[in-house]
């Protein structure tokens, strides 16, 4: 076997199976907002997401990119408001997936999708997903879409206590768990509503870190980090906004009248440096990954591209030229995703 040269390894890239074209589409118009409805009937990187182990491994080959951790692409079974249907999705995405990797181990790794519509549905996927295909972690697609219908559709978020076996199941499993943006579902789109008047903030430069970063403090401030301390989230994008947050979050959390109340008992600088780890997924700024060090430490950073949402040259283009001193750049890109997510490739 070939030796493949040292490189960064991605772990936010997003893959689609042929069974999910129709549900992508439904975003088609929601990524372009000037798209006709009507002649909408892809998604424009659906052959990226398609692809594997052609256009996407000539790239990695051509910019040095070791080893990616691929996911199917948002929302997945999050966008799905059927029960049923939701653990169908999830299942056949992560057979599909494995049996892609399993064609190039030495290249690519996996995460599993899973329904959140109960905990138990979680639990047993993300099991099946680990201990029988091999999957080094599990990726969630912001919230969970319940039922159908108008006003019936709700949210589910992770921070409630009914998620607490699921938890304890990552815990148990020992892998992480990266938390991923997704777009509104319908009814949050219509007229007058905050996004459905302002679509042209839709999408990963704005609506994406509003809305995750909100779930992401909610879970720090749950107590689920103090209950099972085991567990450990990834979130990209360079923490969705929040480690230039985390002193004023900290400053008012921590009051005497929060601190009485507060579920939890560490502040989000705490879970930030002991739970969370950012990437920088489609965020490309040398001066903010900077900033997030010295926030939360290079061990709690690691590389990332966004593909195909962005591009593998233009991440591997900006990383060449970030200066950080050797040992912090070898760990963020690539040492701190081997260790946390026990990938079998050597440090």
């Amino acid at each position: 076997m070939t030796k493949i040269p040292r490189g960064t390894i991605a772990i936010e890239e997003a893959v689609l199976n042929p069974d999910g074209i129709s549900w992508m589409a439904e975003s088609a118009t929601l990524f372009n907002t000037g798209a006709d409805p009507k002649k909408a009937s892809s998604h424009g990187h659906t052959p990226q997401l398609l692809d594997i182990h052609e256009s996407r491994l000539a790239k990695m080959d051509a910019h040095s990119v070791e080893y990616m951790l691929l996911s199917l692409t948002s929302p997945g079974a999050q966008g799905e408001p059927n029960r049923e249907k939701a653990r169908k999705l999830a299942a056949d995405a992560n057979d599909w997936l494995a049996a892609e990797v399993a064609k190039n181990p030495a290249r690519f790794g996996a995460f599993a999708a899973v329904s959140m519509h109960n905990a138990e549905d979680a639990v047993f996927e993300a099991q099946r997903a680990v201990k029988q295909l091999g999957m080094f972690g599990i990726m969630l697609n912001d919230y969970q879409v319940v039922g159908e219908g108008g006003d019936a559709e709700g949210k589910k978020y992770y921070d409630a206590a009914e998620f607490d076996p699921f938890w304890k199941a990552v815990e148990e499993l020992g892998v992480p768990v990266y938390l991923h943006p997704r777009y509104p579902q319908t009814k949050d789109l219509e007229r007058g509503t905050r996004y459905g008047d302002r679509k042209q903030i839709l999408g990963a430069a704005v609506q994406f870190h509003l809305d995750l970063s909100m779930h992401i403090y909610a879970i720090c401030s749950s107590g689920v980090f103090d209950r099972y301390p085991g567990v450990q989230v990834v979130c990209g994008h360079l923490g969705e906004g929040i480690p230039f947050n985390l002193w004023r979050a900290d400053h008012w959390y921590n009051k005497p009248v929060k601190k009485a109340t507060r579920p939890s008992k560490e502040d989000y600088s705490y879970y930030f440096t002991h739970n969370v780890s950012i990437t920088t997924s489609g965020n490309f700024n040398t001066a903010g990954l900077k900033f997030c060090i010295d926030q939360i430490g290079a061990e709690r950073c690691l590389y990332s591209i966004d593909y195909p949402y962005d591009t593998i040259e233009e991440a591997q283009d900006w990383w060449k030229g970030v200066d950080l001193p050797a040992d912090q750049k070898e760990a963020i890109g690539r040492g701190n995703a081997i260790k946390l997510f026990k990938l079998p490739l050597e440090l």
